[in-house]
Protein backbone atom coordinates (compact mmCIF):
# COMPACT_ATOMS: atom_id res chain seq x y z
CA UNK A 1 0.00 0.00 0.00
CA UNK A 2 1.55 3.36 -1.07
CA UNK A 3 1.13 6.31 1.53
CA UNK A 4 0.58 10.03 1.26
CA UNK A 5 3.67 10.19 4.23
CA UNK A 6 5.74 7.47 4.61
CA UNK A 7 8.55 7.42 7.52
CA UNK A 8 10.74 3.92 7.87
CA UNK A 9 12.60 3.54 10.83
CA UNK A 10 13.92 7.31 10.88
CA UNK A 11 17.16 8.23 13.28
CA UNK A 12 18.51 11.94 13.40
CA UNK A 13 21.46 12.57 15.84
CA UNK A 14 23.62 15.69 15.88
CA UNK A 15 26.87 14.70 17.55
CA UNK A 16 26.30 11.91 20.01
CA UNK A 17 22.86 12.73 20.76
CA UNK A 18 20.69 11.13 19.13
CA UNK A 19 17.07 13.42 18.73
CA UNK A 20 15.28 10.85 16.87
CA UNK A 21 15.30 7.45 17.95
CA UNK A 22 13.81 5.08 15.12
CA UNK A 23 10.51 6.87 14.10
CA UNK A 24 7.80 5.30 11.89
CA UNK A 25 4.37 6.52 10.87
CA UNK A 26 2.85 6.62 7.86
CA UNK A 27 -0.10 8.77 6.52
CA UNK A 28 -2.70 7.98 4.04
CA UNK A 29 -3.66 10.56 1.67
CA UNK A 30 -6.19 13.41 2.97
CA UNK A 31 -5.67 12.17 6.68
CA UNK A 32 -5.16 15.26 9.03
CA UNK A 33 -2.47 13.88 11.88
CA UNK A 34 -1.34 15.91 15.05
CA UNK A 35 2.05 15.61 16.10
CA UNK A 36 2.03 16.35 19.96
CA UNK A 37 4.28 15.42 22.63
CA UNK A 38 6.70 16.89 25.10
CA UNK A 39 8.92 19.81 24.66
CA UNK A 40 12.33 18.50 23.44
CA UNK A 41 10.63 15.06 22.06
CA UNK A 42 11.83 16.11 18.51
CA UNK A 43 8.75 17.41 16.99
CA UNK A 44 10.35 20.34 15.70
CA UNK A 45 13.28 18.04 14.32
CA UNK A 46 10.81 15.27 12.60
CA UNK A 47 9.58 18.21 10.77
CA UNK A 48 12.81 19.62 9.55
CA UNK A 49 13.59 16.13 8.37
CA UNK A 50 10.46 15.22 6.49
CA UNK A 51 10.62 18.55 5.29
CA UNK A 52 14.25 18.81 3.67
CA UNK A 53 15.83 20.94 6.20
CA UNK A 54 18.05 18.36 7.89
CA UNK A 55 18.70 14.79 5.90
CA UNK A 56 18.19 11.72 8.57
CA UNK A 57 21.14 9.74 9.82
CA UNK A 58 19.24 6.68 8.92
CA UNK A 59 15.98 5.56 7.13
CA UNK A 60 13.97 6.85 4.85
CA UNK A 61 11.02 9.33 4.23
CA UNK A 62 8.48 8.48 1.17
CA UNK A 63 6.60 11.12 -0.37
CA UNK A 64 3.58 9.38 -2.22
CA UNK A 65 5.83 5.98 -2.77
CA UNK A 66 9.15 8.38 -3.60
CA UNK A 67 12.32 8.66 -1.03
CA UNK A 68 12.78 12.08 -0.42
CA UNK A 69 14.71 11.35 2.54
CA UNK A 70 18.26 13.75 1.97
CA UNK A 71 16.97 15.81 -0.65
CA UNK A 72 16.72 19.45 -0.87
CA UNK A 73 13.59 21.30 0.43
CA UNK A 74 12.90 23.00 -3.13
CA UNK A 75 12.65 19.87 -4.39
CA UNK A 76 10.83 17.87 -1.77
CA UNK A 77 8.23 20.94 -2.15
CA UNK A 78 8.36 20.32 -5.82
CA UNK A 79 7.08 17.11 -5.67
CA UNK A 80 3.95 17.88 -3.27
CA UNK A 81 5.04 19.15 0.31
CA UNK A 82 4.84 22.77 1.72
CA UNK A 83 4.93 23.64 5.23
CA UNK A 84 5.01 26.66 7.54
CA UNK A 85 6.98 27.78 10.19
CA UNK A 86 6.64 28.80 14.08
CA UNK A 87 8.30 32.20 12.86
CA UNK A 88 6.49 34.29 10.89
CA UNK A 89 8.33 33.94 7.44
CA UNK A 90 6.56 36.56 4.99
CA UNK A 91 7.73 39.42 2.90
CA UNK A 92 6.82 42.41 5.07
CA UNK A 93 6.74 44.93 2.46
CA UNK A 94 4.93 43.47 -0.01
CA UNK A 95 1.12 43.50 -0.14
CA UNK A 96 -1.14 40.61 1.10
CA UNK A 97 -1.98 39.96 -2.54
CA UNK A 98 1.56 39.94 -3.80
CA UNK A 99 2.89 37.51 -1.24
CA UNK A 100 0.42 34.76 -2.53
CA UNK A 101 1.33 35.40 -6.11
CA UNK A 102 4.73 35.06 -5.38
CA UNK A 103 4.15 31.32 -3.91
CA UNK A 104 1.55 30.49 -7.29
CA UNK A 105 4.16 31.83 -9.83
CA UNK A 106 6.19 28.38 -9.84
CA UNK A 107 3.92 26.04 -9.34
CA UNK A 108 2.05 27.40 -12.65
CA UNK A 109 4.94 27.24 -14.56
CA UNK A 110 5.76 31.25 -14.75
CA UNK A 111 10.08 31.76 -14.70
CA UNK A 112 11.70 35.11 -14.19
CA UNK A 113 11.49 36.81 -17.85
CA UNK A 114 12.05 40.46 -17.50
CA UNK A 115 9.41 40.77 -20.78
CA UNK A 116 6.55 40.37 -18.78
CA UNK A 117 4.97 41.77 -16.40
CA UNK A 118 3.10 39.98 -13.60
CA UNK A 119 -0.51 42.02 -13.93
CA UNK A 120 -0.21 39.98 -17.37
CA UNK A 121 -0.29 36.87 -15.84
CA UNK A 122 -4.42 36.29 -15.64
CA UNK A 123 -3.54 32.53 -14.30
CA UNK A 124 -1.50 33.84 -11.55
CA UNK A 125 -3.76 36.71 -10.79
CA UNK A 126 -7.17 34.52 -10.37
CA UNK A 127 -5.42 31.62 -8.57
CA UNK A 128 -3.99 34.29 -6.19
CA UNK A 129 -7.99 35.62 -5.84
CA UNK A 130 -8.99 32.58 -5.27
CA UNK A 131 -6.78 31.66 -1.94
CA UNK A 132 -6.71 35.03 -0.88
CA UNK A 133 -10.75 34.60 -0.66
CA UNK A 134 -10.12 30.72 1.17
CA UNK A 135 -8.06 32.60 3.89
CA UNK A 136 -9.94 35.32 4.19
CA UNK A 137 -8.08 37.78 3.16
CA UNK A 138 -9.48 39.17 -0.11
CA UNK A 139 -10.67 42.80 1.83
CA UNK A 140 -6.82 43.02 3.39
CA UNK A 141 -5.09 42.54 -0.41
CA UNK A 142 -3.64 45.33 -0.74
CA UNK A 143 -2.14 45.69 2.77
CA UNK A 144 1.53 45.69 3.27
CA UNK A 145 2.11 42.26 4.82
CA UNK A 146 4.25 44.25 7.55
CA UNK A 147 0.89 45.86 8.97
CA UNK A 148 -1.21 42.57 9.14
CA UNK A 149 -2.48 41.54 12.70
CA UNK A 150 -1.03 38.27 14.46
CA UNK A 151 -3.85 36.39 13.16
CA UNK A 152 -3.97 37.74 9.45
CA UNK A 153 -0.10 37.26 9.49
CA UNK A 154 -0.98 33.93 10.47
CA UNK A 155 -3.59 33.37 8.03
CA UNK A 156 -1.29 34.82 5.08
CA UNK A 157 1.32 31.89 5.97
CA UNK A 158 -1.15 29.43 5.37
CA UNK A 159 -2.13 31.01 1.76
CA UNK A 160 1.61 30.93 0.86
CA UNK A 161 1.93 27.14 2.47
CA UNK A 162 -0.95 26.05 -0.05
CA UNK A 163 -0.37 28.26 -2.72
CA UNK A 164 1.81 25.87 -4.69
CA UNK A 165 -0.96 23.20 -4.63
CA UNK A 166 0.91 21.00 -2.55
CA UNK A 167 -0.91 17.72 -1.84
CA UNK A 168 0.92 17.01 1.96
CA UNK A 169 0.63 20.43 4.25
CA UNK A 170 2.93 20.51 7.33
CA UNK A 171 1.90 23.06 9.57
CA UNK A 172 4.17 24.10 12.76
CA UNK A 173 2.04 25.44 15.53
CA UNK A 174 -0.54 27.16 13.39
CA UNK A 175 -2.04 28.17 16.67
CA UNK A 176 0.32 29.44 18.93
CA UNK A 177 0.05 32.86 20.16
CA UNK A 178 -3.94 33.14 19.43
CA UNK A 179 -6.76 34.43 21.35
CA UNK A 180 -9.52 31.23 22.15
CA UNK A 181 -11.78 33.10 19.60
CA UNK A 182 -8.95 33.47 17.09
CA UNK A 183 -8.07 29.78 17.64
CA UNK A 184 -11.78 28.70 16.88
CA UNK A 185 -11.87 30.43 13.48
CA UNK A 186 -8.44 29.12 12.85
CA UNK A 187 -9.28 25.67 13.08
CA UNK A 188 -12.05 25.98 10.76
CA UNK A 189 -9.77 27.88 8.02
CA UNK A 190 -7.23 25.12 8.34
CA UNK A 191 -10.28 22.58 7.72
CA UNK A 192 -11.62 24.92 4.89
CA UNK A 193 -8.36 25.34 2.73
CA UNK A 194 -6.78 21.35 3.47
CA UNK A 195 -9.89 19.77 2.28
CA UNK A 196 -9.16 16.84 0.09
CA UNK A 197 -5.26 16.95 1.18
CA UNK A 198 -2.77 15.31 3.65
CA UNK A 199 -2.34 17.44 6.96
CA UNK A 200 0.46 17.20 9.34
CA UNK A 201 0.40 19.82 12.40
CA UNK A 202 2.85 20.53 15.47
CA UNK A 203 0.32 21.63 17.98
CA UNK A 204 0.67 22.05 22.20
CA UNK A 205 -3.03 23.50 22.01
CA UNK A 206 -4.97 20.24 22.89
CA UNK A 207 -8.06 21.72 22.43
CA UNK A 208 -7.32 22.15 18.65
CA UNK A 209 -5.51 19.13 18.36
CA UNK A 210 -8.95 17.23 19.05
CA UNK A 211 -11.20 19.59 17.21
CA UNK A 212 -8.57 19.29 14.23
CA UNK A 213 -7.00 16.05 13.71
CA UNK A 214 -8.18 12.50 12.48
CA UNK A 215 -5.18 11.11 14.08
CA UNK A 216 -2.59 11.64 16.84
CA UNK A 217 0.98 10.83 16.68
CA UNK A 218 2.58 11.06 20.13
CA UNK A 219 6.51 11.81 19.73
CA UNK A 220 8.55 10.83 22.91
CA UNK A 221 11.87 11.13 23.26
CA UNK A 222 12.27 10.79 19.56
CA UNK A 223 9.92 7.51 19.01
CA UNK A 224 6.56 7.69 18.11
CA UNK A 225 4.74 5.80 21.11
CA UNK A 226 1.22 5.94 19.61
CA UNK A 227 -0.63 6.70 16.23
CA UNK A 228 -4.56 6.41 16.30
CA UNK A 229 -8.10 7.93 16.23
CA UNK A 230 -8.07 10.84 19.18
CA UNK A 231 -9.96 8.88 20.87
CA UNK A 232 -7.87 5.73 21.18
CA UNK A 233 -4.94 7.91 21.93
CA UNK A 234 -7.44 9.64 25.13
CA UNK A 235 -7.18 6.15 26.40
CA UNK A 236 -3.60 5.11 25.66
CA UNK A 237 -2.27 4.26 28.89
CA UNK A 238 1.26 4.32 27.27
CA UNK A 239 0.52 7.74 26.32
CA UNK A 240 -1.68 8.75 29.62
CA UNK A 241 1.32 7.83 31.27
CA UNK A 242 4.58 9.32 29.28
CA UNK A 243 2.18 12.35 28.49
CA UNK A 244 -1.10 13.23 28.08
CA UNK A 245 -2.22 12.40 31.07
CA UNK A 246 -0.78 15.86 32.75
CA UNK A 247 -1.19 17.91 29.76
CA UNK A 248 -5.14 17.28 30.12
CA UNK A 249 -5.01 17.74 34.13
CA UNK A 250 -3.42 21.24 33.14
CA UNK A 251 -5.67 21.97 30.58
CA UNK A 252 -8.53 21.43 33.13
CA UNK A 253 -7.20 22.93 35.83
CA UNK A 254 -6.49 25.88 34.30
CA UNK A 255 -10.13 25.69 33.03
Amino acid sequence: MSFALELRDVRKSFGKSEIIRGANLAVQAGERVAIIGPNGAGKSTLFNLISGRFAPTSGEIHLHGQRIDGRKPYEINRQGLSRSFQVSNLFTRLSVFENIRCAVLWSLGHRYAFWKFLADLDDANDRTEHILEMIKLDKRRDVLAMNLTYAEARALEIGITIAGGSSVILLDEPTAGMSKSETQRFIQLIRDVTVGKTLLTVEHDMGVVFGLADKIAVLVYGEVIAFDTPDAVRANARVQEAYLGSVLAETQAAA
